[in-house]
């Protein structure tokens, strides 16, 4: 069994799975710039400001895709990190919006953040009320028709680990 968290040798930093993951999705991403797509980051003001409007933080995995493209893709998988548009201006769109739209018009909980809307699985979202040691929140498949909060699959234990699958999944 893999360890949970891995000293990278030299530096002394202390890297999650989740972290690992997110690092090698930024790889496959730039490895096959022929098939994947991604945006040119996010800066750390835009992040805080999300993070803000939501009442609720990135784990370390979902915050390092961000950083690094803002929003991507593995067709035909899209995730929406958080970016801007000239057309919207200093809206911000993609896991931010989605969530402050899916609270409004799908009675959200508030302590799910929405990575992703899926024809399949729904509405993906992270769990921030079940952080890890790492800080990393599970990833669930959140059914907003069903009451008490709705019925959910675990699908990972971290955006990192998620990502990753699925761009694994999509680039082989």
């Amino acid at each position: 069994m893999e360890e949970r968290i891995l000293e990278e040798q030299g530096e002394g930093l202390r890297m999650t799975n989740g972290l690992q993951a997110a690092e090698r999705v930024i790889n496959l991403v730039r490895e096959n710039g022929d098939l994947a797509q991604h945006g040119d980051g996010c800066p750390s003001e835009v992040i805080a400001r999300a993070e803000a409007e939501m009442a609720l933080t990135f784990p370390p995995s979902y915050r390092r895709l961000i950083e690094e493209f803002g929003t991507w893709g593995v067709p035909p998988v899209e995730f929406p990190g958080v970016y801007q548009t000239p057309a919207r201006g200093e809206q911000l769109l993609g896991s931010s919006a989605y969530t402050l739209e899916d609270r409004a018009h799908l009675s959200l909980p508030h302590h799910f953040l929405v990575v992703m809307h899926d024809d399949v699985l729904g509405v993906l979202v992270l769990d921030t009320s079940r952080p890890d040691q790492d800080g990393e929140y599970p990833v669930f498949a959140w059914n907003p028709g069903v009451l008490e909060g709705g019925v959910m699959e675990r699908i990972a234990d971290s955006f990192g680990e998620f990502a990753l699958n699925e761009c694994r999944q999509n680039l082989s």
